[in-house]
């Protein structure tokens, strides 16, 4: 429908006014704040979780393998709790009209003509996007992290709570880069599944469809603007969870120190 995100925003508004451009914000709220609950607490709940089943001399030995496995597992979960929200948010921004006044509005429509399955019928796709998503959201932040301080004098401890915060960001934003790129494919086929899924087709045929349809390139749409957001978005998560972390008293994420008392290969 559009060349680029400026002529997008700008036919958007001139068609429907500003209000178009935030289509779909209530399922957007709904959905992602569900998700980033089983998200963010599933992460600390499972990192702990194969960190006291492994030891904690091989969870420090082999960290990124349980970031990645803690983040994967929490993921899963978090999917779905979102995978009804987003939806509706797909199906609210690719229709003109949109096809729903609000999040209730477009989950009753979808489950009176296609019963609770037409909520479900994009997760193996978000599985597909969200789950490398996060896992190189939480194992790249906490490397990036890692990394920041190793650079600066002297250690995390020596900073207070402004610089943590300000270095969370920083790490967030560039992990968001890199989940921005990894995830973007996955991205574009879940929201033209959504969309375009015709009634009884096959996951594999309509995948197949849309691949002939858009090509490789297609599945590359959009991505720069996906960067700032994600990056931004990512970047502003960390900052805010790691103040909250301050705030009821816990250290923030990253900067891991090797176990007491171990001698660590």
């Amino acid at each position: 429908m559009y060349k680029g995100n400026f002529e997008a925003w700008g036919k958007i508004g001139r068609a429907e006014g500003f209000r178009g451009i935030y289509t779909g914000w209530g399922p957007t709220f709904f959905g992602y704040s569900a998700q980033g609950a089983f998200k963010y607490g599933g992460y600390e709940f499972f990192k702990k979780f194969y960190a006291d089943l492994v030891g904690e001399e091989t969870a420090y030995k082999y960290k990124t393998s349980l970031y990645l496995t803690a983040s994967a597992t929490a993921e899963f979960i978090a999917d779905v709790a979102l995978c009804p929200f987003e939806a509706v948010k797909v199906r609210m921004q690719t229709t003109i009209p949109p096809f729903a006044s609000g999040t209730f509005d477009g989950i009753n429509k979808i489950t009176s003509k296609e019963g609770w399955g037409g909520l479900y019928k994009g997760l193996y796709p978000l599985w597909g996007r969200q789950i490398p998503y996060t896992m190189m959201k939480f194992a790249s932040f906490e490397t990036i992290v890692e990394m920041i301080y190793a650079r600066l004098p002297g250690t995390k401890a020596d900073y207070g709570k402004g610089a943590q915060t300000a270095v969370s960001f920083t790490g967030g934003y560039l992990a968001g880069i890199l989940c921005a790129i990894v995830s973007h494919p996955a991205d574009v086929m879940v929201s033209k599944l959504n969309a375009n899924r015709q009634p009884g087709e096959a996951f594999g045929a309509a995948m197949g469809r849309i691949y002939k349809d858009i090509g490789f390139a297609g599945l590359w749409n959009g991505l720069p603007v996906r960067i700032v957001m994600i990056g931004t978005l990512t970047g502003l998560q960390w900052m805010i969870y790691d103040y909250f972390k301050i705030f009821m008293g816990l250290p923030t994420t990253g900067g891991a120190a090797p176990p007491p008392n171990k001698n660590v290969v």
